[in-house]
């Protein structure tokens, strides 16, 4: 009786961690396929899975709202946003992260209060690491598939990775490089 006890007990908990770890999405980065395999809490805390994405060119971003970046790069963002969201399906996901120079301090009352003054209309999620043993998967994932110049590591806030309509990570562009110089790039994937 003892030994049917434990057999029951082992296989429930081999199904709850089967099943929490299904419904995480969020793909051993490795092993993933596209952005389609993991999910990201949005600014409000809704689990979102990535596949909602499928079918649209996304545009991911790590962003700050006190980085010497951020007044351009946030109003370019929102243009962009303008001009190929309606037309052409474009998807901005803005990762807010702390990881450089502390210019994230905020929590995400703080980032949505930031975003309703910069009138974001594109995707803000929850903020999250880029770098490092904690980086969100999805950030793994990407630069493994978009190596840096130096390095696949990102190197400062508003770093930006273009995604086609199948989830596969096709671009990846620089702090300096300013989202409306994005155009000529994102017309390719349409």
């Amino acid at each position: 009786m003892r030994i049917l006890r434990l057999t029951v007990f082992t296989q429930g908990l081999q199904l709850i961690r089967k099943n929490s770890s299904d419904m995480s999405g969020n793909a051993d980065f490795k092993s993933a396929k596209s952005i389609y395999d993991f999910t990201a809490n949005s600014i409000k805390g809704e689990e979102v899975p990535l596949s909602k994405y499928e079918g649209h060119v996304c545009l991911i971003v790590n962003v700050a709202s006190k980085c010497g970046l951020t007044p351009t790069n946030y109003k370019e963002l929102n243009e962009l946003y303008d001009k190929y969201g309606d037309s052409h399906g474009l998807r901005i996901l803005a990762f807010p992260c702390n990881q450089f120079n502390g210019q994230e301090p905020g929590n995400s009352e703080d980032i949505c209060s930031f975003a309703d003054r910069q009138k974001v209309k594109f995707d803000l999620f929850e903020k999250v690491n880029v770098n490092g043993d904690d980086a969100h998967p999805l950030w793994k994932y990407l630069k493994k598939e978009q190596g840096g110049t130096l390095g696949s590591f990102i190197k400062w806030n508003f770093t930006k990775f273009i995604v086609n309509k199948e989830g596969k990570v096709v671009e990846r562009h620089g702090p300096n490089v300013d989202p409306n110089k994005l155009g000529a790039n994102l017309e390719k994937y349409f």
